[in-house]
């Protein structure tokens, strides 16, 4: 995914208050051996970016001024109440040196999953994303969780998780959980009088 920026010369909060006025957000790229540079951004084009799940989780190519850097989008401000990106950070990324990066989770296969199938559950994912560490060109956009084994009372846990090559989970605890399966105890109370009727 490309972003194109420009330089920024004037520092400050009313240099950033002009630049928002005239519909440009401020940034800053960091990172790597050189120094940070201050960056302006096309506000409507970021603010339609960060919409876009793969902007926060893929290695991005900044164009600033011609020249085109590897970035991953660290930190992003918004206004409280204006649909209105205040700030955006950029860390610039080393091909050969691995990145710590939150990945989001997609569940998959929900629906012919037995705890929804039969038992008339519903599944709580507990993990929306998981922290994960490779090299930037192994960087997944996503990471399956395929749940069509998923019985009623049972979890899934991290290490049923099939990570693609080259990426390792960086994990809080020994196997945390990932999705439940429960049945809602209207539902199980009403399952438990059919028989009886």
């Amino acid at each position: 995914m490309k972003v194109i920026a420009f330089k920024r010369t004037l520092q400050g909060t009313g240099a950033s208050r002009r630049l928002r006025n005239s519909g440009q957000t401020p940034g800053i790229v960091y990172g790597g051996t050189e120094p940070a540079v201050s960056i302006t951004l096309d506000h409507n084009a970021l603010y339609h970016a960060l919409k876009k799940e793969a902007f926060h989780a893929s290695i991005l190519d900044l164009e600033i001024d011609g020249k085109v850097e590897k970035v991953l989008l660290r930190d992003f401000q918004v206004h409280a109440f204006k649909q209105l990106v205040l700030h955006a950070d950029f860390q610039r990324v080393d091909p050969n040196q691995k990145i710590h990066v939150k990945v989001p989770l997609h569940f998959i296969n929900a629906d012919i999953s037995p705890v929804v199938k039969l038992s008339g559950g519903i599944i709580s994912h507990v993990m929306t994303e998981l922290e994960v560490a490779c090299l930037p060109g192994q960087l997944p956009e996503f990471i399956a969780v395929d749940l069509a084994t998923l019985e009623a009372g049972q979890s899934i846990h991290l290490s049923s998780v099939t990570l693609p090559e080259g990426v390792t989970a960086i994990a809080h605890g020994d196997n945390p959980t990932i999705a439940t399966g429960t049945i809602p105890a209207g539902a199980a109370a009403a399952s438990a009088e059919t028989p009886a009727a």
